[in-house]
């Protein structure tokens, strides 16, 4: 059936039906219209059943744009702006009115584009941010609210920390702006970090009386030492761009005015070398300590979940919108 959708729009006008009716999609071209049983979806594995519903019209050129068309296009998301252009898929954090805060939904959200980016024919995976922030952390608006049901919401955090530390292509973070909490600890599971030199980098998790995450707990002392972690971690102390580049937490530092072209230029020349290769490569560098990620994570996140129940965690997170309110 679906197939037979397909050779109908086809039949109505070869290449031009295709243009009219299989681009239909949001102004960011990441989403294929809804055909009368469904979603569309052709794959590879369907090419052969194809041919029994396609008309003779259609050659096989035009076939293979229909499917090249399926497999760039991307789910629809409402918090993120996920495009694949020359063998790089890039996800893009779009709440500029909430500085890019990361809510439940761009969890969610998250979660679904790195499982589709792990599984697509990209060589490369990007984690970037919209407008002048890269993210201004988990998005606090419904957190006391959401206290009863902390058990609930702390399964998905896990399982999208868990799709970091599991993630098989190259996972490269353009840091674009300021970045705090969560989009600070992440960054020890990626496997290269470039950064503007307006960024900063904040985690005030003490200030909120709430635990480390995203395995930094772990990855922070490793990669910047104990000293420096514990300044971050424990004393809530902001890094400038410079500053997380010595403490090696940041690749490499870009003026900002150069920053897009600089890093994308460099990015593009990566995703020409080999995918298998470079794939197995990065396993190699990673397997050796996904175990005692996964160990990590789970311990972080036992003890944000207890943690989100206390009174001294409610207490500092109210006290943080009374501050913000007077602002």
């Amino acid at each position: 059936m679906l197939l037979r959708y397909w050779g109908k729009i086809l039949q109505r006008g070869g290449r031009n039906a295709v243009g009219q009716e299989a681009a239909g999609s949001t102004s960011q071209g990441r989403h294929v219209n809804d055909g009368p049983v469904g979603p569309v979806s052709l794959r590879k594995s369907n090419m052969k059943k194809a041919a029994i519903y396609v008309p003779n019209l259609v050659t096989s050129e035009t076939l293979k744009q229909v499917c090249a068309q399926h497999r760039s296009s991307h789910l629809k998301y409402e918090t993120l702006v996920v495009t694949t252009e020359d063998n790089i898929t890039t996800i893009r954090m779009n709440r500029p009115q909430k500085k890019n805060a990361v809510s439940s939904t761009m969890t969610d959200e998250l979660i679904a584009a790195l499982e589709e980016a792990a599984t697509d024919d990209s060589v490369l995976t990007v984690l970037t941010g919209t407008s002048d922030y890269f993210t201004s952390g988990s998005d606090l608006t419904n957190a006391l609210e959401r206290k009863e049901q902390s058990r609930a919401n702390i399964n998905p955090f896990r399982i999208f920390v868990k799709k970091f530390i599991d993630f098989p292509k190259p996972l490269i973070a353009v840091v674009n702006g300021p970045a705090i909490g969560i989009g600070v600890t992440i960054l020890g599971l990626f496997d290269v970090v470039y950064a503007t030199e307006r960024a900063t980098f904040l985690t005030p998790f003490t200030k909120l009386a709430i635990y480390p995450e995203g395995c930094s707990s772990y990855t922070f002392p490793k990669i910047m030492g104990p000293g420096m972690a514990a300044e971050m971690l424990l004393f809530n102390k902001k890094l400038t761009a410079h500053e997380a580049c010595n403490a090696r937490l940041v690749t490499e530092v870009f003026p900002d005015d150069r920053f897009q072209s600089e890093v994308w230029t460099r990015l593009k020349a990566y995703a020409k070398l080999p995918k298998n290769c470079i794939a197995a490569s990065k396993q190699l560098i990673r397997d050796v300590e996904r175990e005692k990620l996964h160990d990590v994570c789970d311990k972080e996140c036992e003890l944000i979940d207890k943690r989100t129940n206390s009174k001294e965690s409610s207490d500092a997170i109210k006290n943080f919108f009374k501050n913000k309110a007077k602002l």
